[in-house]
């Protein structure tokens, strides 16, 4: 069964961690990472599915600490994914002030940390051992590249079209990556011939898929630009890669 638990922080301060966890004995660890729009619905609701697959789920709430809080994301969610025009260019503004904590300098070492607890949390757990991957959206595939760059426990990572960190913290990470991507995601797919140098000048193994007809968050199954097919396919290529791999 599901639930929220709270996952102490060096600092004092705890965070919120939804833990879905497998029938029977876990096949590992794993962090899911949610989306810019926090620990809402749609990412508990992939976090159950990695636990129907034998994974011992931990998906942390880390954007609340940076002003989002999930109701908020949710409602931000909606105004953006709306079929009205006028909602969709309204909210921007509202977004932009909303997102700005996570911004600040401070905040990404800050989640870095939370992140690694949620790993030493992982790797206390019956059944686990070392066995401890992650995944992640969009803002949560960022922090999964980063995750591995610092915590060496990180034995496989499964970015969703996530941002990948400077050469030099690229050559910290030592677990294999399975990249995602959609081509109509013009940011990322311009950056990929130099992350894939970057990944084999550090000696990564580094594999990207980039999906012709789909763009930016296409995995998702509650927005706008959900591919079905690519996401499907997307499903079966990471589960795949991360149980081969831990």
């Amino acid at each position: 069964m599901p639930e929220m638990i709270t996952v102490p922080l060096a600092d004092g301060e705890v965070i919120d961690v939804y833990v879905a966890r497998p029938a029977g004995d876990p096949i590992g660890g794993l962090v899911l990472i949610h989306e810019i729009w926090g620990l809402v619905g749609h990412i508990t609701d992939v976090a159950d599915r990695f636990a129907a697959e034998g994974w011992l789920v931990a998906a942390p709430d880390i954007l609340t600490h940076g002003g989002v809080a999930p109701a908020l994301g949710e409602e931000l969610f909606a105004l953006v994914n709306s079929d009205d025009e006028e909602a969709r260019t309204a909210a921007q503004p509202r977004m932009r002030e909303a997102l700005s904590g996570m911004r600040a300098p401070e905040y990404a070492a800050w989640a870095v940390a939370a992140l690694r607890a949620v790993v030493d949390w992982l790797a206390e757990q019956p059944g686990v051992d070392d066995r401890i991957a992650a995944t992640g959206f969009c803002f949560g595939g960022t922090y999964a590249f980063l995750l591995a760059a610092h915590d060496d426990r990180v034995r496989a990572v499964a970015p969703f079209y996530g941002t990948a960190p400077s050469a030099d913290r690229i050559a910290g990470i030592s677990a294999p990556v399975l990249a995602i991507y959609g081509q109509h995601d013009p940011a990322l797919i311009d950056a990929l011939p130099a992350v894939t140098e970057s990944m084999a000048e550090a000696g990564v193994e580094f594999a990207a898929v980039v999906y012709p007809d789909s763009a930016h968050a296409f995995f998702n199954d509650t927005g706008r630009r959900y591919n079905p097919a690519d996401a499907a396919d997307a499903w079966e290529r990471v589960t795949a890669f991360l149980r081969n791999r831990v």
